[in-house]
């Protein structure tokens, strides 16, 4: 027998009427309606607990992917067996990404390459752009059933689906990327992973407002969710982690899109800052950002000039809007900088996103240098956390940031009052407060 189901797109709620709101995630008009076959009779076979102390692990668990950066991200490698989720915007690069993987892995294991969305000869072409040299079995088919059943025959350690959208479970009666399609197709592929121990990528699509399209229960499902970032009219793009069962999810990701493919960037700081700073620029600030355990230099540039309306302009890009807004609001309480009739305008140069306080000193130094038309020192990096009374907080890690500042030919650090505990050529100037740092760099 079939009923009707309405499933909230965002969350997976089930109802048996429609509902503008969803009672679960608090969503507008996510409902759809979904025709659901009846349930079966379920048949329970025998299982047992295994002790965990009789569980063996190795070193043989993980295996590289061919990319620094993404084992990086992954926690050392891929791990066997595992279940992960890419998600990004539509030509942000993931099924590059994710075919270059399949032909470094293809090396030295099966690879299968499952397209809903490329023919043969369209990946076949994809591929020699990309100069791909390992051996990959493609298969243009979306029955997930036909597709378990070719990965388990031929033996398939690793399998790409491009993408879990287009994948469709014939017995469930509707379409390929409704709710309960993905939902149920991503469940099998979970079983598949678990119980033959293959490891499995999943290429998701995004929806406008940037979230993994389908319900938010396959998130769940997977053991690794990964977005691909970046701008159309940038070459670098950003993989994060925002789920990892196996590691961290601060660990950083560069690549830079080229003609043969996305490239690593081991080095990000030469490339978001420009080493030749032999002249100080006005509303500058170079700041050391530390992303997971990776340390990288990046230039925030700030703009202010009178506002031609009644209330103030504030953009910032590539920094948190209501942090800036925070920032400037100190700024004026604390130091009589009338920021209410000026416009205020921030840009993180190379289209990274800054998400940590460590940057407040640095931004804030920039917006001054600006507004009084004064340059900050071109050979100097800024950290500290800005308090809503104005003193500046210490920050994490602050020796490995120095480090990195020191090896690119950096000669000062500007910071709040703590401990070093490494030694270091660079003239340390250390503050208590904002008021204390605005008059010991600008002429007040």
């Amino acid at each position: 027998m079939v009923k009707k189901i309405y499933f909230c797109q965002n969350c997976g709620y089930e109802t048996y009427k429609w509902l503008g709101r969803c009672p679960a995630c608090e969503s507008w008009n996510t409902f759809v309606e979904e025709k659901v076959l009846a349930k079966g009779k379920a048949v329970f076979g025998e299982v047992e607990p295994v002790g965990i102390s009789k569980i063996l692990t190795g070193e043989t668990d993980r295996f590289s992917t061919g990319f620094g950066e993404l084992d990086r991200v992954l926690g050392g490698g891929i791990v066997a067996g595992s279940l992960i989720l890419l998600g990004g915007d539509p030509g942000i690069g993931k099924s590059t990404l994710l075919l270059q993987l399949a032909g470094k892995v293809g090396q030295k294991q099966k690879v299968l390459y499952v397209s809903g969305e490329e023919s043969p000869a369209q990946i076949k072409l994809r591929a020699e752009r990309l100069n791909i040299s390992g051996e990959i079995d493609l298969l243009p088919h979306t029955n997930v059933a036909e597709i378990e059943e070719v990965a388990v025959k031929g033996g398939y350690e690793l399998i790409i689906v491009d993408s879990i959208q287009t994948m469709y479970l014939p017995e469930l009666g509707s379409a390929p990327g409704t709710v309960t399609q993905v939902r149920e197709s991503a469940g099998r592929f979970m079983r598949l992973s678990k119980e033959k121990n293959k490891t499995i990528f999943l290429i998701g699509h995004v929806t406008k407002d940037g979230y993994l399209a389908g319900p938010r229960v396959m998130e769940h499902m997977v053991d690794v969710v990964l977005y691909l970032e970046g701008e159309r009219h940038n070459t670098f793009r950003l993989l994060r982690s925002v789920k990892n069962r196996f590691g961290s999810t601060n660990e950083l990701g560069i690549f830079e899109m080229v003609g043969e493919g996305l490239k690593e960037v081991s080095n990000p700081s030469e490339f978001f800052i420009s080493l030749d700073r032999q002249h100080d620029c006005i509303g500058s600030a170079v700041v050391v950002s530390l992303e997971g355990s990776r340390p990288f230099l990046v230039e925030v540039q700030a703009l202010v000039a009178p506002t031609g309306f009644g209330t103030p302009r504030r953009v910032a890009t590539g920094f948190d809007y209501n942090r800036f807004v925070l920032l400037l609001a100190v700024l004026e309480k604390k130091l009589g900088f009338r920021m209410s009739v000026h416009d205020a305008y921030l840009n993180v140069v190379g289209g990274l996103k800054i998400s940590e306080p460590a940057a407040d000193l640095g931004v804030l130094l920039a917006v001054v240098s600006s507004f009084r038309e004064e340059p900050l020192p071109n050979d100097g990096v800024f950290l500290g956390e800005i308090g809503l009374t104005g003193e500046i907080r210490p920050v994490l890690g602050v020796d490995k940031r120095l480090r990195e500042a020191e090896r690119l030919g950096f000669k000062k650090a500007f910071l709040p009052k703590q401990s070093i505990n490494f030694k270091t050529e660079m003239e340390i100037t250390t503050f208590a407060n904002l008021k204390e740092a605005i008059f010991k760099l600008f002429s007040i």
